[in-house]
């Protein structure tokens, strides 16, 4: 296989069609990849980089967007689990907390950092021991890895002291709480930059590219025949060995294959509310325990992240939705420990995500492992399931070892735990000369924070495009958090595509705004029409789908439960692009 020079990790539309050449020469003899990975979330994207970084030559397909299921629509938490803990899942927990250090430490500080939350005492005396050692042992095992935990160590804190940290909260409420940290993350803005990062040492990465069947030579899997969304051709693309990280889709992908030997799937819906900081008064985030699930409020710069629920979901996987059901059991159960009650009206934003949770005989999603399983149904084909946002990297590495195991040539281990993400090396650098990057470029030293905080040590590129268009230093309209150039950079250096694509997961303007980026849709489909070559026709499209969906949203909001909501959501269909 011959080596293809690093494309230096800017997924712009002539990098899509020189990936897409290279895997149509595939089909060539001698020209196979090694590894075909399906599916670009988290997982998808991990195992794309650990299998690149090995030395391999790797290909990686996703049917929409890069992060558009399940791995955008987390509580955007790294975390051990405290609940697995009380569930005596050590293991689960340890890996966890190892692989939070790493990402916070070494992997991705640009993009992680530490959060603290609350957690309530509601019980005198009894309550503090249990959940105090519970804690001290969730902080204990963070240090055990040989890296930085990343965080501060937890700390017992008073009923007078939880009022001081949260004002907010009912006098009555609780008798006391414990502070400890955890990580958080954008979810979609890590997955975007981890594809970036594994085109950069030279996998050929193309979204919106559809598997839709797969090659075999008798029982083998061989490679996938692909199909291009945007102009609707069809290719074949071989691979000694194809990955399928599809999550909830993985039962229909496997199905393609075999019906023997598969692994089975659940989806579990869960959703979150987005309300304006100033709602409530407190510094910490916090960690609430409900009947059927753990109920998080957490910080998110201007913003709270109000969330999750734990239910079965059977119907459309691609658009999850939120019912206004679900929208009064989250305002129910944190009004409950606030003096103020918030209200429908308080809400900005809904997100609503599908987990992955291995089937089992237990009819609670809430109570199924979070723990993944690597299987190799038929010779050629290893899917991976299961699993944890925080816990990719080890999942992707399980996946990628299984599918090296039998390739005739040694193949070198996993190196991904020391390979920070592009714009970490140099972080901590940039960020202490922010002051001085203010001055030189023009922009206010709390935008540059921003887009340090977004793209670490590769803001300069972001910079650059603001030099050539002293314009694109303006914020996008109904988002005053992100500058224009940020929706042109999310076309030339992110892989965004659509309009949706830069409103929902290059930014979070669709569920930080209150009119969820309707405002903004123009705009950005004029900034990115430039860049991708867009006619009238297809910006107008590009932003009447993108109100639609919006519309859409709101009214599967309204609906009493899941079967009406579901049935109003898809009211839009995806959006392809004119040719």
């Amino acid at each position: 296989m011959k080596s293809v020079p690093a494309n230096g990790g800017v997924l712009g539309p002539e990098a899509r069609e020189a990936s897409i050449a290279r895997l149509r020469a595939t089909a060539e003899p001698g020209q196979e990849l090694d590894i075909l990975i399906v599916g670009g979330g988290i997982v998808g994207a991990g195992a794309a980089l650990d299998a690149v970084t090995r030395g391999l030559s790797v290909g990686i397909v996703e049917a929409s967007d890069w992060a558009a299921g399940t791995s955008s629509r987390s509580s955007k938490l790294i975390h051990g689990g405290l609940r697995y803990l009380e569930m005596l899942d050590f293991a689960l927990v340890k890996e966890a907390l190892q692989e939070r250090g790493l990402l916070l430490s070494e992997i991705a500080p640009h993009l992680a950092r530490p959060v603290p939350f609350l957690y309530p005492l509601t019980k005198p005396f009894i309550e503090r021991p249990y959940v105090g050692a519970g804690i001290a042992l969730y902080d204990v095992m963070s240090i055990s890895s040989g890296h930085s935990r990343g965080v501060p160590f937890h700390k017992h804190l008073s009923r007078r002291g939880t009022l001081r940290a949260a004002p907010s909260l009912k006098d009555d409420a609780f008798v006391g709480s414990i502070r400890y940290y955890d990580g958080q993350v954008d979810d979609a803005k890590y997955v975007a930059n981890l594809i970036r990062t594994a085109a950069y040492y030279g996998a050929h990465a193309v979204n919106q590219m559809a598997v839709v069947d797969f090659l075999r030579e008798g029982e083998r899997v061989v490679g996938a025949k692909v199909s291009n969304r945007e102009d609707g051709t069809e290719f074949k693309v071989r691979a000694r060995q194809v990955i399928n990280a599809t999550g909830v889709w993985t039962d229909e992908t496997q199905a393609m294959v075999t019906d023997r030997g598969q692994l089975k799937v659940r989806a579990s819906k869960g959703i979150h509310l987005v309300v304006p900081r100033d709602r409530f008064q407190s510094t910490v985030g916090l960690i609430l325990r409900t009947e059927k699930s753990v109920l998080f409020v957490i910080p998110w710069g201007r913003h709270w992240i109000i969330g999750t629920t734990d239910t079965d979901w059977h119907l459309d996987k691609a658009h999850p939705a939120a019912s206004s059901k679900d929208i009064d059991y989250i305002l129910e159960h944190v009004n409950k420990v606030l003096k103020r009650p918030l209200t429908r009206e308080d809400v900005e934003g809904v997100y609503a995500g599908l987990r992955p949770l291995l089937a089992g005989e237990n009819d609670s999603t809430a109570k199924l492992s979070r723990e993944h399983v690597v299987a190799h149904p038929v010779p050629g084909l290893v899917v991976v399931a299961g699993g944890k946002w925080t816990t990719y990297r080890v999942m992707a590495k399980d996946a990628v070892d299984e599918a090296t195991r039998t390739m005739d040539e040694r193949v070198p281990p996993s190196c991904t735990e020391t390979i920070p993400l592009l714009g970490a090396s140099g972080f901590r650098a940039a960020w202490n000369r922010r002051n001085r990057t203010a001055e030189e470029s023009g922009v206010h030293v709390a935008r540059i924070e921003h887009l340090l905080n977004r793209y670490g040590s590769m803001t300069p590129e972001v910079l650059a495009i603001i030099e050539q268009d002293k314009e694109l230093a303006e914020p996008i309209p109904g988002a005053d958090d992100y500058l224009q150039a940020e929706a042109v950079y999310a076309a030339t250096h992110e892989g965004a595509r659509h309009v949706q694509d830069v409103l929902t997961r290059r930014t979070r303007i669709s569920i930080e705004a209150w009119d969820r980026g309707v405002s903004a849709a123009p705009v950005v489909a004029k900034l990115m029409g430039d860049v991708l070559g867009w006619s009238d026709a297809q910006r107008e499209n590009e932003v009447r789908h993108y109100i639609a969906r919006v519309e859409a949203e709101r009214l599967s909001q309204q609906q009493p439960d899941d079967e009406s909501a579901d049935a109003a959501r898809l009211g839009v269909e995806d959006i392809v692009p004119l040719r």
